[in-house]
């Protein structure tokens, strides 16, 4: 309906020229309004201050890059990790099954 995702599924259009086509001046516009409408939408569910942390682009392949490659995302799976260890570090064996089992 909305076509947002021709920004991320396809390269920025070359820059218009006079002699440009009606179709690549259409397709131009169509990508500029979903770049801008994507880069919106994204921002606006990213907290504050992680948004903070991000480079400022105007490009929504670029902003999705960078969020891609910071580091403190990464920490998600160590807090999985450190999670499941809490679980299994405070495990007991209450004798109902075997140790096995447990």
């Amino acid at each position: 309906v909305l076509d947002l995702d021709l920004a991320l599924s396809t390269d920025k259009p070359v820059a218009l020229t006079d002699t440009s086509s009606t179709e690549q001046r259409s397709f131009h516009k169509a990508w500029e309004r979903s770049n801008k409408l994507s880069l919106m939408f994204i921002q606006m569910t990213i907290a504050n201050n992680i948004k903070s942390t991000i480079p400022v682009t105007d490009n929504t392949k670029e902003f999705m890059q960078s969020v891609e490659n910071l580091s403190p995302f990464e920490s998600v799976d160590k807090s999985r990790a450190g999670t499941l260890m809490g679980t299994l570090t405070t495990l007991k064996y209450d004798g109902s099954r075997t140790m096995h089992e447990h």
